[in-house]
């Protein structure tokens, strides 16, 4: 198939007017600059006429733990495929949820659910909840293990009674369930060994400094070790002091890392969103959501990490008062930040290419280019979807 006459965003970087070509699921050529007679043409190819309309990779969220009342912590085969179903609906293409805080049993029964749903995205089983039925489930292309490494002191909405030290051999264990699916690991790098366990894995995993107390010179170290990563920058770590400038400031000094941000107008503000783009460019800012279960549904009582949360309006609390994760899908965080300054082509970089490269999966997806799958939105001018193309299948 092909989709003509719309502004596509070409390599992660600017639109230009053009056509896609698409064979057996994957990008084959694009066409820039070409005639109004050649776009008119009628030709064997099915296609899909974009015009007025931005044509853009799909949605990549590298840190969400549910959506559409369920947990992926829950290991519930079903209910991820129902979860895969919205995000895909939702514009998010590729997802690599998060795991919660959890002893190894647990988090293993979560891996080899995931695992589970590589082989099954869909079953008929999704097709009683109404919105999400007759269609499959966005590409899971990796595991988020956002603990149990990480600082008690800075364990946010995690569930303190399974936070433990780093565990190497632990690590490793779950590791060889899913040596392909596991992709980023959060840790707190001025926990014990914590310095040492990044070196042993930095080759097999994106390793993310998070929920942490650690200073500038630790998180430097942490970054020379081996960590490429900042699990949402602000939240659940050290203050950018002046005069100890923390995780953040050591991540500003290593270049090479992405850090994420929470968008969802609640995590963190305005000002500091457009401040975090200056500082860090649009070539490191990845954009997540870190959604739990009540993402797309009405305010009222939910469970994070076996944990109360009471959700009221775009904002989750813990019984305490502690944020719990955000009730905002990765498409309302993207035009969130278009909607507060970010230009657009950042904002696109953001839930695109950058995850991508972020967790290694930039081969496949993030960019529309020649032999990537074909993952695309079409995205009318307020930048709501007028159809997903996954796979190359208009859905």
């Amino acid at each position: 198939m092909k989709i003509v006459n719309g502004s596509v965003f070409i390599n992660g970087t600017s639109f230009q007017e053009g056509t896609i070509h698409i064979t057996d699921g994957r990008i084959t050529a694009i066409e820039s600059n070409i005639s109004q007679c050649e776009k008119n043409q009628d030709g064997p190819e099915a296609s899909y006429d974009a015009s007025g309309c931005y044509v853009v990779p799909g949605f990549t969220d590298i840190h969400f733990h549910g959506c559409f009342g369920y947990d992926f912590s829950n290991y519930n085969l079903t209910e991820l495929q129902i979860m895969g179903g919205y995000e895909l609906q939702s514009g998010i293409t590729q997802i690599c949820p998060a795991a919660m805080t959890y002893p190894e049993e647990r988090l293993a029964s979560i891996i080899k659910c995931a695992k589970a749903y590589r082989t099954h995205p869909f079953t008929e089983a999704a097709n009683s909840h109404g919105d999400i039925a007759n269609i499959q489930g966005a590409d899971l292309v990796g595991i988020n293990l956002e603990g149990p490494f990480i600082s008690m002191v800075k364990k946010g909405a995690q569930n303190p009674d399974f936070i433990i030290p780093p565990d190497a051999a632990m690590y490793h264990r779950l590791k060889a369930l899913a040596p392909d699916l596991l992709k980023l690991i959060t840790i707190a790098p001025e926990t014990e060994n914590a310095l040492d366990l990044i070196e042993e894995i930095k080759d097999g995993i994106t390793v993310s400094l998070g929920h942490t107390t650690a200073d500038y010179e630790t998180a430097w170290k942490a970054f020379q070790k081996g960590a490429t990563h900042v699990t949402h920058l602000f939240n659940a770590m050290t203050a950018f002091s002046h005069r100890d400038a923390g995780v953040i400031g050591a991540a500003f000094d290593t270049p090479d890392n992405h850090v994420e941000l929470i968008c969802d107008g609640v995590h963190v503000s305005e000002s500091m969103i457009r401040a975090c783009f200056q500082l860090f460019t649009d070539n490191r800012v990845v954009l997540v959501s870190d959604s739990m279960m009540a993402t797309g549904c009405p305010d009222g009582e939910y469970t994070l990490g076996s944990q109360s949360v009471t959700v009221s309006g775009n904002l989750a609390t813990l019984h305490d008062g502690t944020i719990a994760g955000s009730v905002t899908n990765l498409a309302d965080c993207f035009r969130y930040a278009v909607s507060i300054g970010i230009p657009l082509e950042s904002a696109l970089k953001a839930v695109t290419i950058n995850p991508a490269r972020s967790i290694g999966i930039d081969k496949d997806y993030g960019s529309i280019a020649p032999d990537k799958i074909a993952n695309l939105l079409v995205l009318d001018r307020n930048l709501h979807i007028r159809v997903i193309i996954f796979h190359g299948e208009i859905l």
